[in-house]
């Protein structure tokens, strides 16, 4: 996939073979940029969970996004450089594709609230109240089931 600044490239990827990318690019965002608190980060989810991998064309990690087994889009994200070129709704784009994949009708996630207007653009919608996770301001957004077929 390409945008058109930077290209770069969407792999499906496994916690045991890239373990390594994932927590550089997570590191950088959610606990260096965002103060995420190293404990929170590390839930011990992602040795389950299919993860996708967004790579410059010099094969440098630039994004990440997970699926846990049960539905859950999580960890979505891109270093800063790269932000605003498409890197984010390819990593969606292929999370989905895969969901999909996998017959896995009932897509959640939690967003941060300034990010809930770029779900909407995918078919979710905010749902109960907005809580804190660590320290952000955060919303339940589900998948509109009629937009996803």
């Amino acid at each position: 996939m390409t945008s058109t600044a930077d290209s770069f490239t969407i792999q499906a990827v496994t916690w045991a073979n890239h373990e390594a990318d994932i927590r550089l690019v997570r590191e950088q965002v959610f606990i260096q940029e965002q103060s995420v608190p190293e404990e929170l980060e590390w839930d011990g989810l992602d040795e389950l969970c299919f993860h996708f991998i967004a790579w410059s064309s010099g094969g440098d990690p630039v994004g990440t996004v997970r699926l846990t087994v049960d539905g859950k889009i999580g960890r979505l994200a891109v270093l800063k450089h790269w932000r605003a070129k498409g890197v984010g709704r390819a990593l969606m784009a292929a999370v989905m594709a895969m969901a999909r994949s996998e017959g896995n009708c009932r897509l959640y996630l939690d967003a941060q609230v300034s990010a809930i207007g770029f779900y909407e653009k995918f078919g979710f919608r905010a749902h109960g109240p907005v809580f804190d996770d660590a320290g952000i301001d955060h919303r339940r957004m589900e998948l509109d089931t009629g937009s996803f077929t």
